[in-house]
């Protein structure tokens, strides 16, 4: 039967009976055999494709084996034919060397010596072409595995083409979820811009129509009680809108904290007098303070309003009556999403209404209130939180409808001392008594604002010189005029403000103190602070004006005194 041609034996054995011989007896074994006449024969039959061969040796006596040699050299990696060499008993040392050369050229070889059995030789015969099988096996392992590795690297190549496309896909698609994100909060935005100022509209409208009425009444009144009552309103109105901007700017932490180290439990208990007047007479206040309760770094007056607030609020959630609990904890190592390290828990527990989970999902929001209109702008909790977080803290609240409610504020630990000063907000101001104080420039654009700073200036005992702009004010210094104080407002036109112009008054006239005020100007307030420059916050009372501008005064002469004395 017809074999592959890998598995063929090739005889070349020229000389003699020998190559016929072999090639019947390895056809009567059922090998496929081929009898080679020369050797150019038979390197092209064994590129043919070829299982093992027989040679002669003495076919090779004088032959060129250049071809042969360059065939069994040539072979891949996995091939390595073997030769079966017939020889002879010859054993002069020429033959023997040349032998050797014979056995190292053809490299896998097998030797038998004359006279040999038949089934000696077909025996040597089929074991060659057993081992030549084994060789052709690991070449299909190989090529199979070649195979495999070029299926595997277009497997990688479709799937890093496919997982390029997909990144690719996944990009645009962040790409467009980013952009409906952006314009959401947009959106967001700019609800919520809508919300503050409809609510700073509706609430500011309210007050001005009780300032603005109430001065187009005083004039139709005769009745001194009644223009006392319309003058009480529009002080009440006033102080609504102070306290209405101090709000909106806790709430976009622009308001100005001064943090010191605070007893916690000092400081809110001298608040109790002023709670019982804030709070009804069927609303019991309780304190729960440790005395192992750390100081905290707060700014203890807007501590005490935030406090106030909460209790307020808390108030107004038991109508009929109840106890607020206000509590503080030491919370050492706390480490959460929010807040990592030592932490006070000031907590104001109520025992009122509770919320509802849709309404307790809204409590920071800006002017977002359940209250009846006119009982509250909607920035109290708002307020809060924007204290909380520029105090490095947080807030967090709990409720429950018809559980009551608890607002926790977690404000840093101080290791500092507390002072033993307690700065309670003021139940009452005392009016300054009126007498020669000394003459004062005061710098204002704004003609209204001006008439009334000059009329309280007034009444302080100052003689007021007006000057409507920085460029006007150091021209009335340039003229010889004596002033005792400047009182400047920060923000005015003609190209220079009011840190400006107090900095070019300490260059010229250095014996004269300034005094700035703002209703805000963070940049500026900052410039003047860092340059040691006092600032009064619009809008003041009469009693803190007099009070900052002899501040302002008080700290001249201490700056002078003092280099007077390290002077040598």
């Amino acid at each position: 039967m017809s074999l592959d041609p890998d598995h063929r034996v090739l005889v070349f054995a020229p000389i003699g009976r020998d190559g016929p011989a072999s090639t019947e007896l390895f056809r009567g074994a059922s090998l496929e055999a081929v009898n080679c006449r020369d050797l150019s024969a038979l390197v092209s039959a064994m590129t043919e494709g070829v299982g093992a061969v027989f040679l002669a040796e003495e076919g090779l006596f004088g032959r060129d084996t250049a071809p042969l040699a360059q065939w069994i050299e040539r072979q891949p990696p996995w091939s390595d034919l073997p030769f079966v060499v017939l020889t002879s008993h010859r054993e002069q040392p020429a033959v023997v060397a040349w032998r050797r050369s014979i056995v190292e050229l053809l490299r896998n070889v097998s030797l038998l010596e004359r006279p040999v059995q038949p089934i000696t030789l077909t025996s040597a015969i089929q074991s060659a072409i057993r081992a030549r099988r084994r060789q052709y096996e690991i070449r299909a392992l190989l090529e199979a595995r070649e195979q495999t590795a070029q299926e595997l690297e277009k497997l990688v190549v479709e799937r890093t083409r496919e997982l390029k496309e997909a990144n690719e896909q996944l990009r645009l698609e962040m790409n467009e979820r980013a952009r409906v994100e952006e314009t959401l909060r947009q959106a967001q935005k700019i609800e919520a811009i809508g919300q503050l100022t409809g609510g700073v509209a509706h609430d500011f409208n309210n007050l001005l129509m009780v300032i603005s009425g109430g001065l187009d009444m005083l004039d139709r009144q005769t009745d001194p009680n009644r223009r006392r009552r319309l003058m009480d309103g529009m002080i009440q109105a006033a102080q609504r809108g102070a306290s209405l901007t101090k709000q909106l700017l806790a709430f976009s932490r622009r308001q100005k904290l001064r943090p010191e180290p605070v007893d916690v439990a000092a400081q809110i208990g001298g608040m109790r007098e002023l709670l019982d007047r804030s709070l009804r007479g069927d609303v019991h206040v309780e304190f729960e303070f440790p005395d192992s309760l750390w100081p905290v770094e707060v700014d203890p007056g807007e501590l005490e309003l935030v406090i106030l607030n909460l209790a307020v609020n808390a108030r107004d959630a038991m109508p009929n009556g109840g106890t607020i609990l206000v509590r503080g904890e030491n919370l050492p190592e706390l480490n959460d999403a929010e807040i990592a390290g030592d932490y006070v828990r000031l907590s104001v527990i109520d025992t009122g209404v509770g919320m509802a989970p849709e309404i307790l999902s809204r409590v920071f929001e800006p002017f977002f209130t359940t209250k009846d209109v006119g009982k509250g702008s909607g920035l109290g909790l708002a307020q809060v939180h924007g204290f909380a977080t520029q105090s490095r803290g947080t807030v967090r609240i709990q409720s429950e409808a018809g559980r009551g409610t608890s607002i926790e504020l977690y404000l840093p630990r101080s290791f500092d001392v507390p002072s033993s000063e307690r700065h309670l907000i003021d139940l009452t101001r005392v009016r300054p008594k009126k007498s020669n104080q000394g003459r004062i420039l005061l710098v204002e654009d704004d003609d209204e604002v001006a008439a009334l700073v000059a009329e309280m200036l007034g009444q302080l005992g100052y003689e007021v010189t007006r000057a409507a702009s920085a460029a006007a004010a150091l021209g009335a210094l340039a003229d010889g005029r004596s002033v005792d104080v400047i009182f400047s407002d920060i923000m005015m036109p003609g190209g220079m403000n009011g840190v400006e112009l107090a900095h070019e008054i300490k260059r010229r006239r250095n014996d004269i103190p300034v005094l700035l005020t703002s209703g805000y100007a963070e940049a500026s307030v900052h410039e003047a602070q860092a340059a040691g420059i006092q600032i009064l916050a619009k809008p003041y009372h009469i009693d803190e004006l007099s009070a900052a501008l002899s501040a302002a005064r008080s700290s001249l002469r201490l700056d002078a005194g003092s280099k007077r004395s390290g002077s040598y």
